[in-house]
């Protein structure tokens, strides 16, 4: 038999190896995350469940059009009264007792009522036409939420591209400094620098390795923030196999930009479907100036049914043909305030188009013009990096052989350290900017 220690052995093997195997980093690109995202993400099954409620409301206004067809039924139990009887002199052997009327108790009611609306005003068709307009303006909604969901990937995983980039930055100049307290004992030992000198490379190595504990957490605060838009545990560990990229996307000019933004972008296409659902609310509040007309027919099958005289206890068929109308002659201006009121809303919706419209070239041209200083920048930063590392190696040798002061060297690796922070940020800074241009041009 296998003993408590093995099996307790066992369970601390197992469960060593889930935890491994639950540390262990998954590869994900910049195209997983998204498809990660629009799997997990409860936001957008939130605004996915608001697209079908919508249609299913949209559905619901087009059955108004079609006939109904219901159906009732009753039972109803009456007190006991005397039946209707007369007695009629009439010579034997003729019965001269007669029971015109019996007291049935017992009623039985089964009815089936079919209703065609003839004529509404238009005011069926508006209520459906608005209805089918604002099913389609929450699909809009839905493809704007999907493409903020988009964005927001591409940010959270670019940014922690970004914290990722600076880290290895930060322990290059930790390991630069380093080697460079090193340098310096050696010279001091030789009585070539003081020992202020050796003290002031030490301070900037301990402000270095503040800034290492720094982007160390700005990794993982990053890294919990691309998990937590991803829908997924927050401590799992991801390696990103997407890289930044300096190269620029074909964009149209900017006029053709702000061009296909008005034409593409969900948000306006949405304000535009409600626009024509605020003029079908109109339509539908003007309705009712006009007179209502259904074709109505029923079918009864009931006992006693009163159609027939004289009643019997039986069940009897019957059923009836119309049409009918309504028509408010005065309502105390109520269709006149209804009509206002849709007008006014209508109104208010015209003006937040015409308003989408201005914010939406100005976000493409901010974008746009951002874009273009994101790409110019990362010119500069590169051409500063190639410097600063040019002058830390001319000066990191001319200090080994003690041509150049300790302090020079203390500037030049800050100024590489600056450097190539820098040009991370400026690689990030662009591929963010490609990605708000393309969403606000609605791609």
């Amino acid at each position: 038999m296998i003993g408590k220690r093995t099996v307790w052995i066992l369970a601390g093997l197992l469960l060593a190896a889930g935890i491994a195997r639950a540390q262990q980093p998954i590869d994900l690109s910049i195209e997983q995350a998204l498809q990660i995202g629009f799997e997990k993400s409860k936001g957008l099954h939130a605004s996915m469940m608001k697209v079908q409620y919508a249609d299913a409301k949209s559905g619901e206004a087009n059955t108004m059009l079609l006939p109904s067809l219901k159906f009732g039924g009753a039972y109803t139990r009456l007190s006991a009264v005397p039946s209707f009887e007369v007695d009629i002199p009439l010579p034997p052997p003729a019965p001269s007792h007669f029971v015109i009327s019996p007291a049935i108790l017992d009623n039985y009611n089964l009815r089936l009522t079919l209703q065609q609306p003839l004529f509404t005003g238009w005011k069926i068709q508006s209520a459906v036409d608005a209805a089918d307009y604002s099913a389609q303006a929450t699909q809009k909604d839905y493809e704007r939420d999907k493409s903020d969901l988009v964005y927001g990937i591409k940010n959270a995983y670019w940014n922690l591209s970004k914290a990722i980039e600076l880290e290895k930055v930060v322990n290059e100049n930790v390991d630069q400094l380093k080697a460079h307290v090193k340098d310096a004992q050696s010279w001091q030992s030789q009585g070539m620098i003081t020992t202020n000198d050796v003290l002031k490379v030490r301070v900037q190595l301990s402000e270095a390795q503040l800034r290492q504990i720094d982007a160390r957490n700005a990794v993982q605060l990053a890294r919990i923030g691309l998990n937590n838009i991803l829908g997924i545990p927050l401590d799992t560990q991801l390696r990103l196999t997407s890289t930044l990229n300096k190269e620029a996307k074909e964009f149209d000019s900017l006029q053709g930009l702000i061009d296909r933004a008005l034409a593409n972008r969900s948000d306006m296409r949405a304000m535009e479907y409600r626009v024509k659902a605020g003029e079908s609310g109109v339509a539908f509040a003007t309705a009712n100036w006009f007179p209502q007309l259904y074709l109505t027919g029923d079918y009864y099958f009931n006992r006693p049914n009163q159609r027939y005289q004289p009643m019997i206890d039986a069940f009897k068929n019957t059923w009836d043909l119309g049409i009918g109308m309504s028509f408010d002659i005065w309502n105390w201006g109520t269709t006149v305030y209804q009509t206002d009121q849709a007008k006014a809303q209508l109104a208010q919706t015209q003006d937040g188009l015409s308003q989408m419209k201005d914010a939406v070239a100005l976000d493409v041209t901010s974008n746009y013009l951002n874009l273009q200083r994101t790409k110019e920048r990362i010119a500069v930063a590169q051409e500063g990096v190639k410097q600063a590392e040019e002058n830390y190696r001319i000066t990191d040798n001319k200090f080994k052989q003690g041509l150049s002061v300790n302090t020079d060297l203390l500037d030049a690796e800050v100024a590489l350290l600056q450097a190539k922070t820098d040009y991370t940020q400026a690689l990030t800074d662009f591929e963010l900017a490609q990605a708000s241009l393309e969403r606000s041009v609605g791609e």
